[in-house]
């Protein structure tokens, strides 16, 4: 009999708290990680160095096929390897985030993916963070956890985000460009972005990490019978 490596997948907007949630959990459950949003910013990379036309479905479909793409973790922080070459703070900027953004609304692309993404449930269990988990990459995952917040909140927190790595950015800019992302995820024909079927939804507008962390845990223990936490 096959074993069933148990998932759980958080899904939800930019900026909504996921990564955060996602490192924490995985790191108290000792389980593998997976940032699904580093594997299209890694693709969209990947396409500007080979001077892939980022408009074309079929290109990047073929770069995928092609891709030589390597995930390195220590105490689940990811480094990522193209080819090579280390491209961990490469990825990290606006300009790559929302070129993957634009790249992932392509049906192709997104199936294309499938098979790398669901390559990291391994034992003893995988937490997997972005927009589709729940509803397409890991629909049989046994918990399921839709993250969101309001836009201004979102704004804010990822201007914090920027301004660590000493970047700054118009707040009205970046609020324009994280609603242009909301668009994009809710309305791409293929796979959008919504709350699976019996997920745990929580609004993180005026709840702290902390907050969001407990009410998680203790959905886990419920559906779990407490074995994990």
């Amino acid at each position: 009999m096959p074993i069933i490596i148990p998932v759980i997948t958080i899904d939800g907007t930019s900026s909504s708290g996921k990564g955060t949630v996602c490192n924490i959990l995985s790191n108290e459950l000792k389980w593998n990680f997976l940032d699904s949003g580093i594997i299209y910013r890694t693709l969209a990379l990947a396409a500007i160095y080979k001077k892939i036309n980022t408009k074309s479905e079929n290109s990047l479909v073929s770069l995928i096929i092609n891709l030589n793409v390597r995930f390195v973790f220590n105490k689940h922080i990811a480094k990522i390897f193209l080819d090579g070459k280390d491209i961990t703070d490469k990825i990290r900027n606006e300009n790559i985030s929302i070129l993957a953004s634009k790249i992932a609304t392509f049906k192709k692309v997104r199936h294309a993916l499938l098979f790398l993404q669901r390559s990291f449930r391994k034992l003893p269990g995988l937490i997997a963070d972005g927009r589709d988990m729940g509803t397409v990459v890991f629909p049989d995952a046994s918990v399921k956890i839709f993250l969101d917040a309001s836009l201004q909140i979102r704004t804010k927190r990822r201007m914090k985000q920027l301004q660590k790595k000493g970047l700054y950015i118009n707040f009205e800019d970046l609020l324009k460009k994280i609603k242009e992302r909301d668009l994009r995820d809710h309305n791409r024909e293929f796979n959008p972005l919504i709350a699976a079927k019996n997920s745990l939804i929580l609004d993180s507008s005026k709840m702290s990490i902390e907050e969001i962390i407990k009410v998680i845990k203790n959905y886990i223990k419920k559906k779990y019978n407490y074995y994990y936490i």
